[in-house]
């Protein structure tokens, strides 16, 4: 069985952010520490998506949300419902084994594995993965009681679930969308 992954994603007041650690395991041994589970997507780059669950699930995924986004025209509130369409139409993808997160500036969501679409209760943080759970938790708190800025806080909240989690390393990397840079 494969565990992997953590995914992070943080919308905060000056900037989106994702990040993502690199560990691929298969069963009790590291196949990959460095791998890249993050994505810019759009024709201008404005969305950020990450996955967790199977690779080449996760890919297919990626270039079918990349087709609603597009249909779309970038708007991400209308790509979201249509690849929900989408996917509980689709009988091969009802099995695929990955989930989603997508955020730009005004929005952010995860994507389930079942074509179910949530945005977190607090608009702004959500996680997958091995270590979703942890990076959350450590992200909610940082958010909450910490001085980060948005990038920091997502490398920091990643880390901390690093620590915990025998299935998410610290091989982070994070993509930002910042408002006016």
């Amino acid at each position: 069985m494969f565990e992997a992954t953590t995914i992070l994603a943080y919308k905060g007041k000056n900037a989106s952010v994702i990040g993502g650690d690199g560990q691929v395991t298969f069963g009790n041994t590291v196949l990959k520490g460095k791998a890249t589970k993050i994505r810019k997507i759009g024709k201008d780059e404005s969305v950020l998506a990450g996955f967790a669950g199977s690779t080449a699930d996760a890919f297919n995924l990626f270039d079918m949300f990349e087709k609603c986004l597009d249909n779309a025209k970038g708007e991400l509130l209308k790509a979201v419902v249509e690849f929900s369409k989408e996917w509980r139409k689709d009988k091969y993808l009802r099995k695929l084994e990955a989930m989603m997160i997508v955020i730009n500036r005004k929005h952010i969501f995860l994507l389930s594995g079942t074509g179910d679409v949530v945005e977190p209760d607090d608009g702004k943080i959500v996680a997958i993965g091995s270590g979703g759970n942890y990076a959350l938790s450590a992200a909610r708190a940082l958010d909450k009681f910490g001085n980060l800025n948005e990038e920091e806080l997502v490398k920091e909240s990643l880390k901390i679930a690093a620590e915990i989690c025998i299935y998410t390393n610290e091989n982070i990397k994070t993509y930002a969308i910042w408002d006016n840079k």
